[in-house]
């Protein structure tokens, strides 16, 4: 782990992104969010924003920065919720999978996308069996959808978590993740979902796709050891990790992996790009 401040980035032809925790916290913006980007536009850095967080679409982030006076573009966008649409595209064919999504639009727009038919609740017909349960953030969870979820994965379906951060950070605080929703299906049904978000290497190696970049000419901006660092390493890519989130000091000295570097915010990173352009 190295500071910033004595050691500049070097070779950075890219950086990949998180969103919650190190450019806002629920929907207020974090400080410098505006000069960060302005920064990258300046100097052309490319980079993708790539989240964990499988709740919204492409349309739906790129309104939000809109709102906080940030303009990108839906190609700069990457969630979770399109990687896991993505790689089930690639293990199956999607005009022959039926897919019972736990989610919203951000998880539900991608797989229609696709072409994967989407399973209805038990309780909306006879339609709700799938060969596949994915299951991402859900504001509007119910009982029902998860009992449908449940139903499905003892009949054997396909279990796929878009991410298993068990924590999310809010305006009022840190709340729970999809992780949370994930805990309560593998409690009813004993199974283990598979996992496409950090930090597994497939959300980072799909954005590496999209910058047509190698894993030594990026760096990996997050909040969060357990997703952001740790899915940073396993993708061979190097990695920053900012203090505005999930994780602190004190669980850097607790973990026997590191981030490059750390630094207090998104502010200390644009004055160390501006130093180094």
């Amino acid at each position: 782990m190295t500071d910033l401040n004595t050691k500049p980035l070097k070779n950075a032809k890219a950086l990949i992104i998180d969103m919650d925790g190190v450019l806002w916290h629920g929907s207020r913006p974090l400080p410098g969010i505006d000069e960060f980007f302005s920064t990258l536009r300046e100097i052309k850095i490319p980079f993708v924003l790539a989240t964990n967080n499988a709740s919204a679409t492409p349309g739906q982030y790129v309104a939000k920065l809109a709102g906080m006076g940030v303009e990108v573009g839906v190609d700069e966008i990457l969630t979770s919720g399109m990687a896991t649409a993505s790689w089930l595209a690639q293990s199956r064919i999607p005009g022959n999978t039926r897919v019972y999504a736990v989610g919203e639009a951000g998880l539900v727009e991608p797989l229609l996308e696709q072409g994967f038919t989407l399973a209805c609740s038990h309780k909306e017909g006879d339609d709700w069996h799938a060969d596949v349960v994915i299951v991402g953030k859900d504001e509007t969870l119910t009982w029902d959808k998860l009992a449908t979820a449940t139903l499905n994965l003892n009949a054997g379906a396909e279990f796929i978590g878009t991410n298993a951060d068990t924590t999310l950070p809010m305006e009022l605080g840190v709340s729970h993740g999809n992780g949370a929703i994930l805990a309560a299906l593998i409690a009813a049904t004993g199974k283990q979902p598979t996992i496409i978000g950090k930090p597994e290497p497939i959300l980072y190696q799909q954005a590496l796709s999209k910058l047509e970049v190698s894993p030594q000419e990026v760096v990996a901006i997050g909040d969060r050891l357990e997703t952001d660092i740790l899915g940073a390493i396993r993708a061979g890519i190097r990695s920053l990790m900012v203090l505005t989130g999930v994780s602190g000091k004190d669980d850097l000295q607790q973990a026997d992996y590191q981030p490059d570097w750390v630094l207090s915010d998104i502010r200390a990173v644009t004055e160390v790009l501006r130093a180094g352009a």
